[in-house]
């Protein structure tokens, strides 16, 4: 205000506006800004007023004046620091501060200011937005919701765990099933495993069964953003929406931060007959305890041109376990770890007004240990212990040209993944359930039983180009996500033992005062064995998945109230073929969006969208795993095709693989049963009572407008004997010789 002038403040509400309208496509990807101008009380937009974007933390700003639909857009905007947006004063009207601004990656941001018009020429006032900024869609009809940088870190959750905060989003809830580790989190009630999880736009799901890679920590989230429904042709792959998150970013002021957190156990914690869950998701109760630290670090390398920002969180959780076999005289405390080191670090790099580019890297490293016992007490003894690994490693980046109308990002992506799921404590040890002489279990030692070691490595290429031409912004991309999957899986080369001991046995057993050191060995020699099992091919087998999407959208903004979206999406994905010749190839889906400002608090959107579902790598595993070239089995799939149960014509070699082979005996000598080597002569006579071979006939997936997780689903039941997928191989249940 002028130093002359009446000193008067009064505070506007703005209408802050955060939408998306990038895509999944773009590592660190940038965000846009949409600055629309009205007269306070009236419906007609401010023309030619100027509009200043300013953000000191990279030196970045910017000017321009409201066109005839009183809108000024700025962009790419980078997602580091925040943006001050500042409407000026003219003849008829007071000027206008927003307050600080921060960004989202691949979102279109919009604010609505109203400006007041001037009461007296001699009067200057200043209207700020105050902090109760409304924040709405005024773009399309996307439907999402965010924390920002502050929430995440304020809101009290379990283990700074970003994904604990999300329960407080709309439209999220509490995930139940599956398996421990599954995703904890789902979108509208829909099956967790099919939402997208990203980072600044990029994939970050860990795609054989579903849920996050690399699970972001608190320290590197800048902000979370959750997308339910309706949103753009850029994001496809999933009905059941998308979470995601944008890094954080350093400038030109050097901050950092250092924590320290401890759950110090039952010495303090409060008593609960309810078990909790870690945040691996496994249940825990009395004697579990943290120790929780990391850092923070950002700022430049060289001022108003290269940034860096490094990121390091630990976390050891102490659990303890019961082991409970009163007939062998044991009842003992076992204490296991639970591990979790996560490290991020990002550069972004200004080379010019045009040219920016970012590289940001991933790395975690989390074991999960199962030392045997349980909650309320458990057989499974220390020996029978193993470990579940979870590493994950991502390296993206992306190289942005922004010209006069047009904005180029091109994005690559390299991740990898390994899930160990049972890594042995003793990998060359048999596995022995030891039974009572009433059946009951007094112990389960050695070896887990079987083995699943997956490792993912994929490859994500994107290209995306904005174009800016009048009233209209056109969008055109590409993304290709191809990712190579080698499990290494089956049952126990070394064998599985189930035996069954007399009372004198276990009376032997409980002198012998070994408790919970108690392993296979300890077994005696004559013990009944009531079944035992071998792996006879123990392999490592994989297929490559390949996921390419292609879409183009228009945003027209038809009035300064009005703006309409058009965009079409086609996706294609090399395993929906099953067992057929062919994958499936016409995933052709519309989406359509209007949004209407109503006036400066409220909007009326309207969407509709056709989607299509991921294929799950499981299925395919599941289908390569258990499955045989035997001869006998053959001829069974033979019988069926001559029954008219399998389609005619259908190639054999297409839907079998040579798959994990478990042999069955009984009548062995304790630790004397067939070695996996020496069973070899017997496959030809050996049963298995379940195999599994990918689908040979499907319909094409009608697209329909339904709700999220049904989308585009394609039926394969021929009798029966087979089940529906989307698309997934089909079970086939008997017995096969």
């Amino acid at each position: 205000m002028g130093p002359s002038a009446p000193s008067v403040s009064r505070r506007l509400p703005l209408l802050a506006i955060l939408v998306l309208a990038s895509s999944p496509e773009k590592a660190f990807a940038q965000a846009n800004l949409e600055v629309t101008v009205f007269r306070q009380g009236s419906p007609a937009p401010v023309v030619g007023v100027l509009v200043s974007v300013e953000n000191a933390a990279i030196a970045f700003s910017a000017k321009a004046q409201t066109d005839a639909r009183g809108k000024a857009r700025f962009g790419p905007l980078s997602t580091a620091g925040a943006y001050a947006v500042t409407v000026a004063e003219d003849a008829d009207h007071y000027g206008a501060e927003a307050a600080p601004l921060v960004v989202r990656s691949n979102f279109d941001h919009s604010l609505t200011v109203n400006l007041l018009p001037r009461a007296t020429a001699s009067e200057a006032i200043t209207v700020t937005a105050d902090n109760g900024v409304i924040a709405l869609n005024s773009v399309n009809a996307e439907v999402a919701s965010t924390l920002s940088a502050d929430e995440v870190e304020t809101i009290p959750v379990e283990g700074r765990d970003v994904t604990r905060s999300l329960y407080r989003l709309p439209n999220v809830v509490q995930a139940t099933g599956f398996y421990p580790e599954a995703p904890n989190v789902s979108i509208n009630g829909a099956n967790s495993l099919y939402s997208n999880y990203m980072v600044d736009g990029l994939d970050n799901n860990e795609n054989f069964l579903g849920g996050q890679k690399f699970a972001i920590p608190a320290g590197f989230a800048q902000q979370v953003s959750v997308l339910t429904s309706n949103y753009s042709t850029e994001f496809g792959r999933t009905g059941n929406g998308i979470f995601n998150i944008t890094s954080r970013s350093g400038g030109n002021d050097l901050r950092g931060e250092v924590f320290y957190l401890s759950r110090p156990g039952p010495s303090i914690d409060a008593q609960s007959p309810y078990p909790q869950r870690d945040l691996s998701g496994n249940s825990v109760k009395d004697g579990f305890q943290r120790n929780q630290g990391g850092f923070v670090l950002g700022g430049p390398i060289v001022r108003d041109r290269t940034f860096f920002f490094v990121n390091a969180e630990y976390t050891r959780d102490r659990k303890d376990n019961l082991l409970t076999s009163p007939e062998l005289g044991v009842a003992e405390t076992v204490r296991g770890h639970n591990d979790f080191l996560y490290l991020s670090g990002k550069l972004d790099q200004r080379w010019n007004d045009r040219w920016t580019s970012s590289l940001r890297v991933n790395v975690g490293e989390v074991t999960i240990e199962r030392q045997g016992g349980g909650l309320e007490g458990g057989v499974a003894f220390p020996s029978a212990g193993n470990s579940q690994d979870r590493n994950s490693l991502l390296v993206a980046a992306k190289t942005l040209y922004a010209g006069t109308g047009i904005v180029s990002e091109t994005t690559l992506q390299y991740s990898r993944f390994r899930w160990n799921y049972g890594r042995a404590a003793n990998p060359d040890s048999p596995q022995t359930v030891a039974l009572g002489p009433s059946g009951e279990t007094l112990a389960v030692l050695g070896h887990p039983g079987y083995v699943f070691d997956d490792l993912e490595k994929t490859f994500q290429v994107q290209e995306k180009v904005t174009l800016h031409r009048g009233r209209h912004t056109f969008k055109l991309g590409a993304d290709l996500i191809s990712a190579d999957f080698d499990l290494f899986g089956g049952g126990n080369v070394n064998g599985n033992y189930t035996v069954q001991l007399t009372q004198a046995q276990v009376d032997a057993l409980r002198a012998s005062g070994k408790g919970a050191d108690l392993d296979v060995n300890d077994i005696p020699a004559d013990a009944q064995v009531l079944a035992y099992s071998v792996e006879l091919q123990p392999r490592a087998f994989g297929r490559r998945q390949n996921m390419l999407g292609l879409y183009a959208e228009d945003l027209f903004s038809a009035t300064s109230r009005l703006d309409l979206t058009f965009g079409l999406r086609y996706d294609y994905e090399n395993l929906s073929k099953g067992g057929s010749d062919d994958a499936d190839a016409n995933n052709l889906g519309v989406r359509l969006a209007a949004n209407y400002q109503l006036d400066g608090r409220s909007v009326l959107r309207a969407g509709y969208g056709i989607f299509y579902e991921k294929v799950l790598y499981a299925y395919v595993s599941d289908a390569l795993q258990q499955n045989s070239t035997a001869a006998g089995y053959l001829d069974q799939l033979r019988q069926l095709i001559a029954l008219g149960r399998l389609p005619g014509g259908t190639d054999l070699g297409q839907i079998t693989f040579d798959g994990n082979v478990s042999a069955s005996f009984v009548g062995v000598p304790y630790l004397g049963g067939p070695t996996s080597d020496e069973a070899q002569a017997q496959r030809q006579f050996l049963t298995s009572f379940e195999k599994r071979i990918p689908r040979t006939a499907t319909r094409t997936p009608r697209p329909s407008k339904s709700p999220p997780g049904t989308s585009g689903s394609s039926a394969t039941a021929t009798s029966s004997m087979w089940t529906s997928s989307t698309p997934a191989p089909t079970s086939c249940r008997g017995s096969w010789t």
